[in-house]
This record gives structure tokens, sequence and C-alpha cells, in this order.
């Protein structure tokens, strides 16, 4: 799997976490920004993967 596709399938991933947060975020807020934590992890991997 080339580098490109890594980074394209962490970008995916952040994006349904991002997802997540959006629609957890009034139900509980513990959740949402603990996915929203994970969603940046995985957008600073894809931009770290696609660096390196």
């Amino acid at each position: 799997m080339s580098a490109e596709w890594v980074a394209v399938l962490l970008l995916a991933l952040a994006g349904f976490l991002a997802g997540g947060v959006y629609s957890t975020w009034k139900t509980s807020r513990p959740l949402a920004v603990t996915l929203g934590v994970g969603a940046a992890l995985a957008v600073g991997g894809a931009i770290a993967w696609l660096a390196g």
C-alpha cells in the first residue's frame, strides 16, 4: 500500500470521527471531545505520513 493511500485512509477516518463529534455533541460531550481528539490525531498522522 503506497503512502498516499495510507494518508487518504487516515483522512477518511478523521472525517468519520468528526461526524461522530457533530452527532454526539449535544448528548455526550465527553465522548464528543474524545472523538475530536481522535480526529485531530488522525489528521496529524496523515500529515506526518505525507511529510515523512
